[in-house]
């Protein structure tokens, strides 16, 4: 059965990427046909890069993926093994890939603005400045999640934090090798592996102890200087690095999975409509499967992270296909591998603790146990402490990430107190200032709150944003490329909207009220008030953003097959 499932996983992502993928790029955006990338033409050393697609893959995949593609698959086992399976693969090919592509073309053709920017010319500045606000409570909600499970995991294995350090000092280095000397990206590579592999083994000699509230200052001191300093000292090079965790742990675990020829007889391919999932009441797979089940099959953060950073490194338009349709593809096929490890070796890592395990060490678990079982050469020691670094580094990618798209948010919102609140205008603008408020109010709430908690939060946040993403999108489509088109945007992008928006009221009215269940514990009670008045605050925003689309989508003429490209 795993054999069977990975093979089945590669044909259906292998054959949307050179067909689908392929007709968008070259039929609806003439890629081809396209005038120099913002990168080239607005080149500052800082944020406008021009970039090798395998690094800026390497660098878009990890900021995207995080820990999203592991952690949401690996809760949704509690329905089973097929419900959350099903859902990764139509969900990535009908919404993500497209979600994520045709995000990434819009922002370049946009001069590498923000995607709140675009949504603005589309659908109006009413709608832009509304985006706005609904992007920085996501910013808050992401650095909450991740920063949350980052901490967890360095406080769960001592070895993790210190090869994640050794990690970003490898990152540096290699950075400095591809840039400032004539090594070039080859050699510099594999300058970087081999600094990879003492990393591990620094993590190894130097176990940390400490509590999770000291790593929770340490990842705050992190993110805000990875997300302020320069695009191409540390968060390039160190995304580019991660990239090699992603081969590696994907060649491993599908050669693995391939091999093993083993039945998924740690979960049943279904256990129950409404499992126990959000808050530990019983969760509907419709509509809450987007509560859990975020990256691995569409996710509306991969948007800012395609117009916020990836769209100002691009070197050219027609790469687009290749880090954005290809990253999200891979994305699948990673929480594709999520799945099968759990629920065919699951049992045999963790035996009867398997449900009661949190999802993450649920993953590292059977992850490693998989591997090991059919590659025996590699040691359990070893691949468990591969697993959680591998966690713990996209996860970080993605919270610095997040951090730095944070700041631009910040910034653009603060441009029109320019001449009314100058002094205001002069502190929100400023890089450290903006950097820091994202920072200390997602650490703040992740410091009040588990990631069962803050998750649901972020994954319904994030599938809504995708969800007015497509809709903004499919204006686009049908004013500037091509109306035949828009039936693939506008379609999914309806579906989600209404699954998510459902799911989000079901989240206020019946997860929210168990924050409040003991008024002893302030904790759960500050995060039950905080989430709850963001959840509501968002769904506002979203009917404000459908209410302009539908404006929009009246008003706007429809392209023409001419019009593609223009």
């Amino acid at each position: 059965m795993t054999t069977t499932i990975v093979l089945f996983a590669l044909a259906l992502y292998l054959g949307a990427y050179f067909t689908f993928g392929r007709r968008l790029r070259d039929r609806l955006l003439k890629s081809h046909e396209a005038p120099a990338a913002p990168s080239e033409r607005l080149s500052d050393g800082v944020d406008y890069v021009p970039t090798s697609r395998y690094v800026l893959f390497g660098h878009h995949f990890a900021s995207i993926a995080g820990a999203g593609p592991i952690t949401g698959p690996a809760m949704a086992v509690a329905w089973g093994w097929l419900p959350g399976l099903l859902w990764i693969w139509f969900g990535n090919v009908l919404l993500g890939a497209i979600h994520d592509y045709l995000a990434l073309a819009a922002s370049v053709r946009y001069d590498g603005r923000s995607v709140q920017f675009v949504a603005q010319d589309v659908l109006g500045k009413k709608a832009g400045r509304t985006f706005s606000w609904f992007l920085l409570f996501l910013c808050v909600l992401v650095v909450a999640a991740f920063g949350d499970i980052v901490a967890g995991q360095f406080a769960e294995d001592g070895r993790v934090f210190f090869s994640f350090v050794f990690f970003c000092v490898a990152a540096v280095i290699t950075g400095v090798l591809m840039y400032r000397t004539k090594l070039g990206l080859g050699w510099s590579s594999l300058v970087g592996v081999g600094l990879i592999l003492l990393a591990f083994e620094a993590g190894n000699l130097f176990p940390a102890a400490w509590p999770k509230d000291a790593y929770f200052v340490l990842i705050f001191v992190y993110i805000l200087l990875a997300s302020t300093l320069p695009v191409n000292l540390l968060l390039q090079p160190r995304d580019y690095l991660s990239s090699y965790f992603l081969y590696f742990g994907l060649l491993i675990g599908g050669v693995a999975a391939l091999l093993s020829f083993r039945g998924l007889e740690a979960i049943p391919a279904f256990t129950s409509f409404s499992a126990p999932l959000v808050a530990g009441q019983p969760s509907p797979f419709w509509p809450t499967v987007p509560l859990i089940i975020a990256c691995g099959a569409l996710s509306g953060f991969h948007a800012l992270v395609a117009s916020g950073t990836s769209a100002k490194q691009l070197a050219k338009e027609t790469d687009a296909l290749f880090v954005g349709y290809g990253a999200m593809l891979v994305e699948g096929f990673l929480s594709t591998l999520v799945v099968v490890a759990i629920a065919a070796f699951g049992a045999e890592a963790l035996g009867a603790k398997l449900m009661t395990t949190p999802a993450l060490n649920r993953f590292v678990q059977s992850f490693a146990a998989m591997v090991t079982s059919e590659l025996p050469f590699l040691s359990m020691s070893f691949m468990t402490l591969f697993s959680a670094v591998w966690v713990s580094t996209f996860a970080l990618t993605t919270l610095d990430t997040t951090n730095r798209l944070g700041r631009y948010i910040v910034q653009e919102m603060a441009i029109p107190l320019r001449e009314t609140r100058p002094g205001l205008h002069r502190l929100l603008s400023n890089r450290w200032a903006a950097s820091f408020l994202i920072a200390f109010l997602g650490i703040f709430l992740a410091r009040s709150g588990g990631y069962v908690v803050l998750w649901p939060a972020f994954s319904g946040a994030n599938q809504l944003l995708a969800s007015i993403v497509m809709l903004t999108v499919a204006v686009w489509v049908k004013r500037s490329l091509d109306r035949r088109y828009t039936t693939a945007v506008l379609v999914p992008a309806a579906f989600l909207w209404v699954t998510v928006t459902c799911a989000l009221v079901w989240y206020e009215v019946v997860a929210v009220p168990t924050f409040f269940a003991d008024p002893s514990k302030t904790a759960s009670v500050v995060t039950g008030v905080v989430v709850g008045a963001l959840n509501l605050v968002m769904l506002v925003l979203s009917f404000s953003m459908v209410g302009s689309f539908f404006r929009s989508w009246r008003l706007e003429p429809a392209g023409t097959p001419e019009a593609a490209g223009a």
